[in-house]
């Protein structure tokens, strides 16, 4: 599959599975902005920045651009979207990817952390949606895929824990994809939530589960990159407002 001349924004893309999303992206021709807050590793545990995204994209021959980007902050999300276009003159794809969860129990959240996860997973989702829409819109085409996940469906701590508060963000963001679906397919453009069957092993589960006896039924990111590059490819003529795992979006169209 060919992305060749499309334009697209990954958020969080400094590591893990924004990184891999970004560097499939890539891989399949599209020029990438590489979004994330962390310009510098403050944690050994934690690696990555986005300069070194875009580093190993131009070095396996790709075309990337880095910005720093709060996605819970309009103006950074606004700023974002205006260098994309200053460097690369449209944007064709947008990846919600950014995310963060709290886990522990809700008698244990302060009202703090429960903010910052909506924050970032709801807030950020809906803000970068609506920064891309305008030049979308112009050009009567384009992508949103928001990175999910069973959190949202499950009715105990699931495979993960991952706390209350993700998995009721997450769950917003599934409601989010068929509404902006909805609104949107008139100006050919699709929206689709994709969510991993199965953990997937990227630093930031590492950190918070290192025990290798948990770890050890983790997959690579190879499936949600290959699900991801499928959906940027898609318009509203294709696949627009589905909310599924990488397993069924792999079934149903043979990825």
């Amino acid at each position: 599959m060919s992305l060749k001349d499309k334009v697209a924004i990954v958020t969080g893309a400094s590591r893990g599975l924004g990184k891999a999303i970004a560097m499939g992206l890539a891989q399949a021709g599209a020029r990438v902005v590489v979004a994330a807050r962390s310009e510098v590793v403050k944690d050994k545990k934690l690696p990555g920045t986005i300069s070194k995204t875009v580093e190993d994209i131009e070095a396996a021959g790709g075309t990337a651009l880095a910005v720093r980007c709060d996605v819970t902050d309009e103006a950074s999300v606004k700023e974002m979207v205006e260098k994309a276009i200053a460097a690369f003159g449209r944007i064709d794809i947008m990846v919600n990817n950014a995310g963060v969860a709290f886990y522990y129990p809700v008698a244990e959240t302060p009202l703090s952390r429960w903010d910052i996860v909506l924050k970032v997973n709801v807030n950020g989702t809906f803000l970068c949606s609506k920064a891309v829409l305008p030049t979308m819109i112009a050009q009567k085409s384009g992508s949103i895929v928001n990175i999910s996940s069973l959190a949202a469906d499950e009715r105990d701590e699931g495979t993960v824990p991952t706390g209350v508060a993700y998995a009721v963000a997450k769950a917003a963001v599934d409601r989010f994809c068929y509404g902006l679906a909805t609104e949107v397919g008139c100006h050919n453009i699709a929206v689709n939530n994709i969510k991993p069957k199965e953990p997937v092993d990227t630093e930031g589960m590492r950190y918070w589960e290192p025990d290798e006896n948990i770890t050890k039924d983790w997959v690579s990111p190879e499936k949600m990159v290959k699900c991801v590059v499928f959906l940027a490819d898609q318009d509203a003529g294709g696949v627009t407002g589905t909310v599924s795992t990488d397993e069924e979006l792999s079934n149903w169209h043979g990825l």
